[in-house]
């Protein structure tokens, strides 16, 4: 099968300290990859360089056959590079379907209309109670994004990444700080994105994750120390010792 991502001798230093060592990996079309590791092993600065928000020190990154190390994050999220983050980065003052209608106008040839008010995009907002839809918050729509819950909140991010119609989508911890009736509403959410989507996530919830991840890549201290299966990073000694604490 192709790669989707092919990550080649991936490098970045903060004050001389690296963040990201060496890096290399590959993951095919329409994979689920886990990337796990303990705090400050790099894995939020390996999706940093991914998308472009971070340049690379060295290394190569290779979207669907094609060098996109020197692009910037506009022109790989038109390549099909979607992602959430840690830390929930939409506008609590606004409702759901605005939130969605402007993620869709960042990827619509309108966002140059810059003097066109957003109500003026009728499209878009059809398309944005759409994608709420499909994640079962269309009755929440018109609310403000500061009055849903947390699980609401992680569940309008994943949306917004997939109304891009992403081919490659990072998922930074999209499981942190649910409750357990909302992980479950999340990870129903996430087995259903289609499988022409590859998936990379990054996660700390161990027991969800690896019901969702056909393969795992440990990172500790920016390198890739353990990669395999499922059945394989977590039989294997090192995991044990820099993960799971044993």
């Amino acid at each position: 099968m192709n790669a989707a991502l092919e990550i080649r001798g991936l490098g970045k230093a903060f004050g001389g300290l690296p963040a990201i060592d060496g890096v290399s990996l590959s993951v095919a079309q329409g994979e689920r990859r886990l990337i796990i590791g303990p705090n400050g092993a790099g894995k939020t600065t390996l999706f940093n360089l991914l998308t472009g928000d971070l340049r690379a020190d060295a290394g190569s990154i290779v979207l669907f056959g094609r060098e996109v190390g020197a692009l910037r994050t506009a022109l790989r999220t038109r390549l099909g590079v979607a992602r959430t983050y840690q830390i929930i980065t939409l506008f609590p003052g606004d409702t759901l379907a605005h939130n969605v209608t402007l993620s869709l106008l960042g990827i619509s040839p309108a966002r140059w209309s810059v003097l066109r008010p957003l109500a003026a995009y009728r499209n878009l907002h059809e398309q944005a109670r759409a994608v709420l839809q499909k994640v079962d918050l269309a009755h929440l729509a018109d609310r403000k994004l500061a009055s849903v819950s947390y699980g609401d909140k992680r569940r309008v991010e994943i949306a917004m990444a997939l109304a891009q119609n992403p081919r490659l989508l990072l998922l930074d911890e999209p499981l942190a700080g649910l409750s357990r009736e909302e992980r479950q509403t999340v990870q129903a959410l996430l087995a259903a994105i289609p499988r022409d989507i590859t998936v990379v996530m990054i996660e700390h919830d161990m027991d969800a994750a690896l019901t969702f991840a056909e393969r795992i890549t440990l990172l500790h201290y920016g390198k890739v120390i353990v990669e395999g299966s499922r059945n394989e990073v977590v039989a294997d000694p090192r995991t044990r010792e820099v993960y799971l604490g044993s």
